[in-house]
């Protein structure tokens, strides 16, 4: 089976690093046309000069808007939810104002804005693929982040609704668990929650890793190559599932672990 997206348009948030650049760069080498914006100029200038990029911050509606402008009068074909932000590790009761409303308008203000854009695009063509990046803090607990669990969890509702919404429209609509996804990303989570419980990252690294059946991180190319299959017409009735690319998550949080 060869997978190609020869010929579609596909937008992804937060583009420029991780899972985001990843996914740009397999699109693009699998023949879509590949737009992207990022809050990091930096980032942006790494990528093949083939796929178009914009400086957006996304918890922005304006700023998203003034970039979609841009894309969508060509049409679009994918959109890949992908901007996140990983909030703040500490008891609820020391979260501030701030760090919540951050955590919730990067993780879904962001989201929605961008679905309020495309679907009446994708509705006016009579078909399209919306990926948005969950997390396994979408579908159980995960004590000292309770913002970015809320923001997932939401997340996920939002996934299954549109997709129950936008499948009469011929619009498909699935979420990824990402899982531990190797990176600067993973190790700021890491460095985080060291700090938070006085622990050392190592044995963090490793409580994370033993959470999984296969007790693993993965690449951000393993999400890239899932979200292109959901995307691809390979998989043209699957809608509305929450799939894992983590190595099954049983827990988020072991209580205890040894490092060897």
């Amino acid at each position: 089976m060869r997978i190609s997206l020869e010929g579609k348009r596909a937008f992804i948030t937060a583009g420029g690093a991780g899972m985001g650049r990843a996914t740009a760069l397999a699109m693009h080498s699998m023949g879509a046309e590949v737009f992207t914006c990022d809050i990091d100029p930096a980032s942006l200038e790494t990528l093949d000069s083939a796929i178009r990029s914009w400086v957006c911050d996304v918890s922005v509606s304006g700023e998203l808007d003034r970039v979609l402008d841009h894309v969508l009068p060509g049409g679009l074909d994918i959109l890949v939810n992908n901007a996140g932000v990983a909030g703040p590790t500490k008891p609820v009761e020391e979260v501030t104002d701030e760090e919540w409303r951050h955590t919730m308008a990067v993780c879904v203000d962001a989201q929605f804005y961008c679905a309020r854009r495309v679907v009446p695009v994708f509705r006016a063509q009579g078909h399209g693929v919306m990926i948005n990046l969950v997390s396994a803090a979408g579908i159980m607990g995960y004590p000292t982040r309770s913002p970015y669990a809320a923001a997932k969890w939401a997340v996920t509702g939002f996934t299954r609704t549109l997709a129950m919404e936008l499948g009469p429209d011929n619009i498909r609509v699935n979420g990824i668990i990402p899982g531990n996804v190797s990176g600067e990303r993973m190790e700021r989570v890491i460095s985080a929650h060291a700090g938070a419980e006085n622990l050392d990252p190592e044995v963090v690294r490793r409580m994370y890793a033993i959470g999984t059946s296969m007790q693993c991180y993965v690449d951000p190319e393993e999400i890239a190559d899932m979200i292109c299959f959901l995307s691809s017409d390979h998989c043209r009735h699957v809608t509305g599932q929450i799939v894992g690319v983590d190595g099954f998550t049983e827990t988020l949080y072991p209580r205890t672990v040894e490092v060897s």
